[in-house]
């Protein structure tokens, strides 16, 4: 049976319902956001730490020079406004006037207010909407109605949307160009999970999208489009949902498949172990700065973190109850209590080479090598404020510039390794966010042979149903 879908009025403009997802750091630029939106679509780039170009064309790498966090900060900020209005101008370039630009931030990135207001400022016309997540992006509204660009907050639940709206939204209803629900059993990067959602217990969508179009149409937002973000791959697979009249509009949003096409800037390598990947290579982990949950391909990378974590006894100041073989740790020696069971734990870990124990804010002892743990004071030591808060440096984008919890060894710095896969080193040994859906790159024949298709031949072979 023929599939067919009509286009829709998006950010102001008739365009085909389907929306590049934004993947930062630097995943998805000008290139693949303007190639996007030639063909016809929605391209999205990301405005979370964009990279500058110079006038050769050369990526700019940013070097920090300031000696403290906070120095450091305005420097990664200077450059995000940077690099997002450069991406912009590219992606504005190459769209030639076709489909619609949108670019994505996270609003718990380090000054994502000031980088989206100096990106809309910079590349004033060339951007005609935002998508903003992680995080309750209550000031969305009004700044993106103050440039005259449509938002699009991605959120996860009903419940969530309806907070948004009732107290900052309903007063810029006519700039809210769509709703994102974003799976968060099914899509890339950072997921939405609340703490009565269980990580291993994914949910059908469509009941959790329904509950958000009745929740919509309660406030009269029932021409306002859906946007379905986490697991599309084939629309075919999606057509009890479309022109679904209890569902109302419904866009498609793919952050996935948009990786493996000629105009993606990820590595080869990155791109090859796409084409590998199995059904359960992709797991949901809570090892991020965030606090969020987050999805991505278990590799070398996550598997350190995993026995990371399995290294881990708990301890008191004082012995207490079953804490009662002293422990001493640290350039200091300190000495604390530990079971007599966790210290048999800890001594067969040391003689593995596991020999530095680093305390965690929960009052426990994880053990790593010595390597690591000068790996990770040397990244806590450079953090430069990526984050509104982050749980590994323990920074915080506030007057102390601190969460006021000391950091968190579990966890690790995503502004470095995010950069590093970015820009060409091994995807093996770096976090590789990807979508649940990301295994189907091997079985999809689209791919066979190592094809990889242009953004027009994937737009088009999307727009078919397949």
């Amino acid at each position: 049976m023929a599939f067919h879908l009509s286009s829709m009025n998006l950010s102001g403009k008739e365009v085909l319902p389907i929306i590049e997802g934004g993947k930062g750091v630097a995943v998805s630029n000008g290139e693949t956001t303007g190639a996007w939106a030639k063909a016809g679509g929605v391209g999205t780039f990301s405005a979370v730490n964009a990279d500058s170009i110079d006038d050769d064309g050369h990526i700019i790498r940013t070097v920090y020079h300031g000696r403290s966090r906070k120095e450091r900060f305005e420097e990664l900020v200077a450059q995000g406004i940077a690099g997002g209005i450069k991406q912009a101008q590219i992606a504005h370039e190459v769209a030639e006037g076709n489909g619609r630009i949108h670019m994505n931030v996270l609003w718990e990135m380090g000054g994502a207010e000031r980088v989206l207001q100096g990106v809309l400022e910079g590349a004033k016309g060339m951007v005609h909407g935002v998508t903003c997540g992680a995080g309750m992006p209550f000031k969305l509204a009004p700044l993106a109605a103050s440039h005259q660009v449509h938002y699009y907050p991605i959120i996860s639940s009903a419940r969530a949307f309806r907070a948004l709206w009732l107290r900052s939204y309903r007063k810029y209803p006519e700039w809210l160009g769509g709703v994102v629900y974003e799976d968060p059993w099914l899509a890339g990067g950072h997921n939405g999970l609340s703490n009565s959602e269980s990580p291993d217990q994914p949910q059908d969508p469509y009941p959790r999208v329904l509950e958000l179009r009745q929740t919509m149409n309660k406030f009269g937002l029932n021409e306002v489009p859906i946007v379905m973000a986490g697991g599309v791959w084939c629309l075919r697979e999606w057509s009890d949902w479309i022109d679904n009249p209890d569902l109302g509009p419904v866009v498609f949003q793919l952050g996935t498949r948009p990786l493996l096409t000629q105009e993606s800037p990820i590595s080869d390598a990155w791109k090859k172990r796409l084409v590998e990947l199995k059904p359960g290579d992709i797991k949901l982990n809570k090892f991020s700065p965030t606090g969020f949950y987050s999805s991505a391909v278990y590799n070398s990378f996550l598997h350190e973190l995993y026995e990371r974590s399995d290294r881990e006894i708990a301890f008191v100041d004082h012995a207490a109850g079953d804490h009662t073989h002293p422990f001493s740790f640290g350039v200091r020696n300190k000495t604390v209590y530990v079971t007599p069971h966790d210290a048999q734990r800890a001594e067969e870990w040391m003689a593995d080479g596991f020999t530095k124990a680093l305390p965690t804010p929960d009052a426990t002892l994880i053990f790593t090598t010595h390597e690591k743990a000068q790996e990770i004071r040397e990244d806590q030591l450079n953090c430069m404020g990526c984050l509104s808060q982050c749980a590994f440096s323990n920074w915080a984008a506030n007057e102390l510039g601190t969460t006021g919890r000391k950091a968190d060894p579990r966890s690790f710095c995503i502004q470095k390794t995010l950069q590093e896969i970015a820009h060409g080193a091994d995807p093996s040994q770096h976090l590789m966010f990807a979508g649940h859906a990301a295994y189907r790159f091997g079985q999809d024949p689209f791919y066979a042979n190592g094809f990889v298709p242009t953004v027009q031949e994937l737009v088009d072979r999307i727009m078919i149903g397949d």
